[in-house]
């Protein structure tokens, strides 16, 4: 206490500098108009400033919700947009019921929004980490999605968190084909680029040029047909081999990998019960 009292004796005189400081501009200020006039200018653009940049925090804070928002809204009318077409097919194209189409097939599917919380594309083996699991109403062998393409399958769930396995790891292999075509072929990362990936085992009569879409072919539960791989960069065969060996040009960016959809099949309980009928039957 002793040394509080001698700091404030040492420096009283400064102490009251400031306190005539502080009265004489209060003095001033308060009763001249103009030098009040300046007074209150001068403070709004001040704290106009500290407005505009709290604003500017808090808007980079809320960029992740409203991104959020904004998947949601866009898988939304994506959705519904794949139902107004399923029902101008079931209306024009009942003769044709069996040729059910991309969009017509989608509309038995829905998404589920989730942040990326984790993820690598500089290894031999890359996995993701998304913050969402099990109470979300993920389940292994999703199919996972961004707003341009494919993203990998969830592989690992918890119950607030889960892991997928990432196109750019050679573990995965889905089966794709060119867009307009039937030909199947396996999906696959080399290991050289993480925005490119081969498209193998295409057969020799499939028809593609440069810059082609590549797409899934639906031909499993984990994706339904038709969502966005990348183009074609590049074709070979081998003179020994039947099949084509093709370059693909990833839509997915994966080094600025943020927000992503799970999909969740409606009817995937059904056709688990379904397929192992047929399994108990031709076991019979």
């Amino acid at each position: 206490m002793s040394e509080l009292l001698k700091f404030f004796v040492k420096y009283s005189s400064w102490f009251l500098f400031i306190l005539y400081l502080v009265a004489g501009f209060a003095l001033l200020f308060s009763r001249n108009p103009f030098q009040h006039h300046i007074y209150l200018s001068s403070a709004n653009v001040v704290t106009s400033g500290l407005y505009r940049m709290t604003n500017n925090v808090t808007s980079y804070f809320s960029l992740r919700d409203i991104n959020e928002d904004l998947q949601r809204s866009i898988s939304e009318l994506e959705l519904e947009n794949y139902r107004l077409k399923s029902a101008i097919l079931d209306r024009d194209l009942k003769l044709y019921a069996d040729t059910m189409t991309v969009d017509s097939v989608l509309s038995r599917y829905h998404f589920i929004i989730a942040h990326v919380i984790n993820n690598s594309i500089n290894h031999s083996h890359n996995y993701i980490t998304i913050e969402k699991g099990r109470l979300d109403g993920i389940e292994p062998e999703m199919g996972v999605m961004d707003q341009n393409g494919i993203v990998g399958i969830v592989n690992v769930v918890g119950d607030h968190t889960a892991r997928l396995i990432s196109v750019l790891n050679p573990y995965l292999r889905l089966s794709c084909k060119v867009k307009g075509e039937e030909q199947v072929g396996s999906l696959v990362w080399d290991g050289r680029d993480p925005g490119e990936a081969i498209l193998e085992e295409l057969p020799k009569h499939a028809k593609f040029v440069k810059g082609d879409t590549v797409i899934t072919s639906g031909y499993s539960s984990v994706f339904p047909e038709g969502v966005p791989v990348g183009t074609i960069i590049s074709g070979s065969r081998d003179r020994e081999d039947n099949f084509y060996t093709l370059r693909i040009k990833l839509f997915t960016d994966f080094s600025t990998l943020s927000t992503v959809r799970v999909i969740r099949d409606n009817m995937k309980d059904e056709l688990t019960v379904v397929e192992k009928e047929l399994e108990v039957k031709n076991i019979n």
